[in-house]
């Protein structure tokens, strides 16, 4: 997925278990099903996770996931992984790596989320932006939302023929004409997208991947609505959350503008990423042409137009 991504193995795992945790060096190491884009999972025995950066950015999170993750998960009313130990490089593997506890669940396909989800998610991220920021980290996205503009106007360019950039960049400007947030910065998990969640029987069962967690407008931690939940869901969870127009317009850029960075980059080497974020474009896009069908027919007023 990644031009200068670290190959990793079975073997390689075996090899630095056994080098810097030897009690579970003989433990069972298999591939886990994953389409993450930072690091590459390895189940390790019945109830851990091995999780090995493809690079230095992934990395970089493992220190952050050690330090934050115990004292946001004692805050939290769904479950998250537990860090249980911090690798070194060695074996020829040059990064940061770590082992979690193991959590059951599904991901769930993007926009299949009903009321019983979108009300989890409103929960789960509720509570997160209750815990206390002070010497919080910031957040993977943390910036802006102009300061998007260059990256995701070079995505819709990158897309012509793929989906209908001219509304797409519409769509991209109205989000940039939102206010911006009044309030400070909370705690949020960064990327609420079907690989990063798990689901058991339509309910949220646990949250993983925090490698971008930090501080941040809340609005970034409302692209679920779009990248989990179907049309009627989404105003449930958007209700359960209480975000204002302008939060809530935020939001949709947000979610649209990872959306366009993800299709335009993994295309070809993700093609369950890709999917995911052709239906967030997709939905989104939607969105805008009813509203553009209602605030035209508005305008025509009660007769209809000029008759």
């Amino acid at each position: 997925m990644h031009a200068e991504e670290t190959k990793t193995d079975a073997a390689l795992v075996r090899r630095l278990l056994a080098a810097q945790f030897p009690a579970w060096a003989r433990l069972p190491v298999e591939p886990a099903a994953s389409h993450g884009t930072v690091n590459t999972i390895y189940r390790l025995g019945a109830d851990m996770a091995v999780r090995l950066p493809r690079g230095e950015a992934g990395s970089n999170d493992v220190a952050a996931e050690h330090r934050w993750l115990p004292r946001l998960a004692s805050q939290l009313p769904f479950a998250v992984p537990v860090p249980l130990a911090e690798g070194a490089p060695g074996e020829g593997y040059p990064w940061s790596w770590s082992v979690h506890s193991w959590l059951e669940g599904e991901n769930p396909a993007a926009g299949s989320g009903r009321a019983e989800l979108a009300a989890d998610l409103a929960e789960f991220v509720l509570a997160l932006r209750r815990v206390d920021t002070a010497g919080g980290p910031p957040a993977y996205r943390c910036e802006p939302l102009a300061a998007r503009d260059t990256a995701a106007r070079a995505a819709l360019d990158a897309l012509h023929g793929v989906i209908d950039t001219g509304t797409a960049a519409t769509a991209w400007s109205e989000a940039l004409n939102a206010p911006e947030p009044h309030g400070p910065a909370v705690w949020v998990h960064g990327d609420l997208q079907p690989g990063n969640v798990l689901v058991a029987d339509g309910r949220l069962s646990a949250v993983i991947d925090f490698g971008c967690m930090g501080l941040a407008d809340p609005a970034v931690d409302l692209i679920p609505g779009w990248y989990l939940l179907s049309a009627g869901a989404r105003e449930v969870f958007r209700t359960a959350v209480g975000a204002d127009p302008a939060t809530w317009a935020r939001a949709r850029g947000w979610a649209l503008s990872v959306a366009l960075m993800e299709l335009s980059h993994y295309q070809t080497s993700n093609p369950v990423m890709a999917g995911t974020a052709h239906h967030v474009i997709t939905e989104i896009l939607a969105e805008a042409e009813t509203e553009a069908e209602a605030e035209a027919g508005a305008e025509a007023g009660p007769g209809g137009g000029a008759g």
